[in-house]
């Protein structure tokens, strides 16, 4: 390839754990019904160090990265070109199917489903390739780092606002102070709900930020009892603490992926009657829900950005990530380029 017809990109490129490379692939072109927007940010999520260990299903190669804004600079012959220079943040479900799921809006539910990030090339480089209607507009006043939180935040909406699963009054308990409970827990404070995000002494600096954005927060075991259970940890220990903690007739949320079995005491589910609920990614619905809630001024989203690197970063990010430092953690592939 010349310099001119590829890119770098960060590439799963075999299955097995591992696997995962800096490397030059083709830039993207537009078909018809596609626009290539340039990614000026892209979220590295947890989802991404489950691919990483093998724990989540990819189609190598594969370009990484799932949560993407940017700037539209090509359309495809079948696209209106005032989509040229505008800001968007992009759906993660790329498939062309009409299911019975996809054509009730669940593209998450989808037996086809083709993921940007795992199975079709997604953000983690210079350039992407998005059709039309999977694109959403930025809204007035949101940056394209913040806007790189439309795809997390479109997950908490589904999970959390979609179904009216936390309601004005609750009383909320969040486990686990990563980007997820940190989203989860200003979504449910902008519900209306009175909000406790739950971690360990561990996570001292997760904690402050999100004590700095405004929630309120433990790192000691919790006694009370809640209406609404969030567990965002993705820890046996996190679960079992938001089982013991749901008040009878509670409502338990599954948000944190284990990547294993666990073993858990689920007769509490049985004995307080409990109704436990989830969310897979997100759902078209969700992700208007989501612009809904950036521009309500209600969540402090830029407190969730704890750095902006270059590609070249990579391998120093997962390291951060899996030792707990930091929040979420942007690539913008400009940067070094």
């Amino acid at each position: 390839m010349t310099e001119s017809s590829s890119m770098p990109a960060i590439v799963k490129v075999a299955p097995g754990p591992g696997n995962v490379e800096l490397l030059q692939v083709p830039r993207p072109v537009a078909e018809p019904d596609q626009v290539i927007v340039e990614v000026h940010a892209a979220g590295v999520c947890g989802t991404d160090l489950h691919i990483l260990d093998d724990h989540y299903p990819t189609r190598p190669p594969v370009v990484l990265g799932h949560e993407v804004a940017g700037i539209v600079v090509a359309c495809g012959s079948e696209v209106s070109t005032e989509w040229i220079g505008r800001a968007v943040a992009i759906e993660s479900h790329h498939q062309r199917c009409h299911c019975t799921q996809c054509r009730a809006g669940r593209r998450n539910l989808c037996p086809n489903k083709q993921s940007m990030g795992s199975f079709v090339n997604g953000g983690f480089a210079p350039l992407v390739a998005a059709r039309e209607e999977l694109i959403h507009p930025l809204p007035a006043g949101i940056t394209t780092t913040v806007g790189a939180l439309s795809e997390p935040l479109s997950c908490v909406a589904h999970l959390l606002v979609e179904d009216g699963v936390v309601r004005a009054g609750d009383r909320v308990l969040v486990t686990g102070p990563g980007p997820m409970g940190m989203l989860a827990a200003m979504v449910a404070r902008a519900s209306g709900a009175s909000v406790v995000l739950s971690g360990l002494p561990a996570d001292s600096d997760r904690l402050s930020r999100a004590r700095d954005a405004g929630l309120t927060v433990t790192d000691q075991p919790v006694t009370a009892s809640f209406d609404v259970v969030v567990e965002c940890s993705g820890s046996a220990g996190g679960a079992r603490m938001a089982l013991e903690a749901a008040a009878p007739r509670g409502r338990y949320v599954a948000v944190g992926i284990h990547g294993r079995e666990v073993s858990l005491p689920f007769d509490h589910v049985l004995y307080k009657e409990l109704i436990v609920t989830s969310g897979f990614a997100a759902t078209p619905r969700s992700w208007q829900l989501a612009m809904s809630l950036m521009t309500s001024g209600l969540l402090a989203l830029e407190h969730l950005i704890s750095s902006v690197r270059p590609l070249s970063d990579w391998d120093q990010v997962v390291a951060e990530l899996r030792a707990g430092q930091g929040m979420k953690v942007l690539f913008d592939p400009r940067l070094g380029a």
